[in-house]
């Protein structure tokens, strides 16, 4: 199992331009708790699931409008892909790299 737990640096390439957050792990087990930081604010992230070096979850967005957005992505090292699934939006291309 990848080792997820840290502080990461996301972009997200959304049509309302690049998204910049900080996505905050903590692991446990086959599960993960955490954060989500960025020019819109802090959500906690919700239903954090590990699958080897697969992540997914999910994380209630209240700007631009209320909405459930759903992602999944790739740890390999210290940087991870992926994307985030905006309901009838589409999805986005998502990138991350560890800080620290």
């Amino acid at each position: 199992m990848a080792n997820i737990d840290g502080s990461w640096d996301t972009l997200v390439k959304s049509p309302m331009g690049d998204q910049k957050a900080t996505l905050t792990i903590t692991s446990s087990g086959d599960t993960f708790t955490g954060q989500y930081s960025g020019a819109m604010g802090t959500t906690e992230i919700k239903n954090g699931k590990v699958d080897g070096d697969t992540l997914q979850w999910s994380l209630d967005i209240t700007v631009p409008m209320p909405m459930t957005l759903t992602a999944e992505a790739t740890v390999d090292g210290d940087s991870m892909t992926g994307q985030v699934t905006a309901g009838a939006f589409g999805s986005f291309p998502m990138t991350g790299t560890r800080m620290g």
